[in-house]
């Protein structure tokens, strides 16, 4: 436990002077070896080995054709691929949940390979990769999805200061492979699409939450969705020699991505229906018993109630400030004065919570906030009925004390949702897929990402499409 805590640190300090030319850049090796070490490789041997094999095909086709390649799928969930010195290419599992084929998998790595094969790894560009791998690692290492963002958001301003052109040169080095190869360089474009989509939609759950977005630096990053320059480059690329020319693959990457890990939506290994839980945010609470609860579209301010909707507890996340929770309630929230206030641990946390009392008749109203990480949970209890509120009252401090993070060890012992594939009919629907699947909003769009169907649009009869499911 020490020895983590202190890994932790040294990787954060190694984050925060990065940027200063007097400290040494970490050697490919040396991420690899660190990458295997914390993040780990996907354990899928044989959609690891496909993964190695297209990448040797690239590489045959490259200017660097006698140089040996690494190649090396990750055990993480974001949506990245990217390349390191010393020829070390990565691409983690999340970003295949988004890929249809073997041509749009051809298309990220031999835009990766093209960044090595151009010389783009070395200097400025190392240390974007040191960053970025190492802003990973240490989000791992302290489950702390606010380092990840800080050290990618270090990482992407490296990018978009000096890397615009490079870019540009990867993608049409990566359609020529592709041709060389015999596969249509127009799937590179497929996959922009897909992945600008993404993007989207990342800015708009960020924006709704006033956080970074994070980004994957790759075929989409600096392009527009029908950027003339690509397009070019692309048409350049050609198709290739036609008794080389290969199927997009799509029949053999179903079939290797079945079953494939989506994200970290795990279920409880308790399954309470009064629990409520957020693995993006890795927290949870149960409400009393017999309640139900409702969230909004983001999927984090929820709302329970008990069968006969005469009291309700909401609890909505908000970005936390220096001030101790107490200073929090009155400065930042401008809560009038409390009564019966108190400091509150749940699960060791910072907290505090009181009794806003109310005015003309109206009943009283629990207040509580909890600090876990950088946000501020605010619970709000409320009654219909001010005589009941003293009943309620025990049942809201019950529920407030039952929150607590959701640790990587209990994360880790839980079973994730899986990829799978089934061919649309003519009463197939996203809606209807994500009423049956009892998907929030934000896995219903996720739904329509994974397909190429965003914002809108439906599965054609006999269409293969993908769904995850526990």
């Amino acid at each position: 436990m020490i020895a983590g805590v202190w890994k932790v640190l040294s990787i954060a300090l190694f984050l925060s002077v990065l940027s200063s030319t007097a400290l040494a850049i970490p050697s490919g090796k040396e991420i690899y070896e660190e990458m295997l070490e914390t993040m780990g490789a996907y354990d899928d041997p044989e959609l690891s080995t496909h993964i190695e094999d297209l990448g040797r095909q690239i590489v045959a086709v490259s200017e660097m054709s006698e140089e040996e390649f690494t190649f090396t799928l990750l055990d993480s969930p974001a949506l990245n691929a990217f390349a390191t010195d010393d020829n070390y290419v990565y691409i983690n599992r999340g970003l295949l949940n988004y890929i249809s084929n073997d041509a749009q998998l051809v298309s990220v790595l031999a835009h990766e390979v093209g960044h090595v094969t151009k010389n783009h790894v070395k200097g400025t560009q190392t240390k974007q990769g040191g960053a970025q791998v190492l802003a990973t690692i240490a989000a791992i290492l302290s489950g702390s999805n606010e380092v990840y963002e800080a050290g990618m958001a270090y990482a992407n301003s490296l990018i978009r200061g000096h890397g615009r052109s490079n870019e540009l040169e990867a993608d049409e080095a990566g359609a020529q492979y592709m041709a060389s190869l015999g596969y249509d360089p127009q799937e590179m474009l497929k996959m922009l699409s897909v992945m600008k989509d993404v993007e989207s939609l990342q800015k708009l759950r960020a924006r709704d939450k006033g956080a970074p977005r994070q980004t994957y630096h790759g075929i989409f990053s600096t392009h527009p969705r029908n950027d003339a320059r690509l397009r070019g480059a692309v048409g350049r690329a050609g198709t290739g020699k036609p008794e080389d020319k290969r199927d997009n693959g799509a029949a053999h990457y179903r079939q290797l991505t079945e079953g494939l890990t989506w994200g970290e939506n795990f279920l409880e290994k308790e399954k309470k229906p009064t629990r409520w839980s957020n693995l993006q945010l890795r927290v949870r609470f149960d409400f009393p018993q017999d309640w139900t609860h409702d969230t909004d579209p983001r999927g984090q301010v929820v709302t329970g109630k008990p069968e006969d909707g005469t009291a309700s507890l909401t609890m909505e996340p908000k970005a936390r400030t220096a001030q101790d929770p107490e200073e929090y309630l009155y400065n930042y929230l401008n809560a009038p004065q409390l009564r019966e206030g108190k400091t509150i641990q749940p699960a060791r946390l910072k907290g505090f919570t009181g009794i806003l009392t109310g005015k003309d008749g109206k009943p009283d109203v629990r207040i509580a906030v909890v600090y876990y990480k950088l946000n501020a949970y605010i619970f709000t209890g409320e009654v219909d009925d001010p005589k009941k509120f003293s009943e309620y009252d025990a049942a809201f401090m019950e529920s407030i004390a039952t929150f607590r993070p959701i640790s990587s060890r209990e994360i880790a012992g839980q079973k994730p949702k899986t990829i799978h594939y089934v061919k649309a009919t003519k009463a197939t629907t996203f809606n209807a897929l994500a009423k049956s699947m009892k998907l929030s909003v934000s896995e219903a769009q996720d739904l329509r990402l994974i397909n190429g169907y965003f914002p809108t649009g439906e599965p054609k009869p006999g269409e293969w499409i993908k769904i995850f499911k526990q």
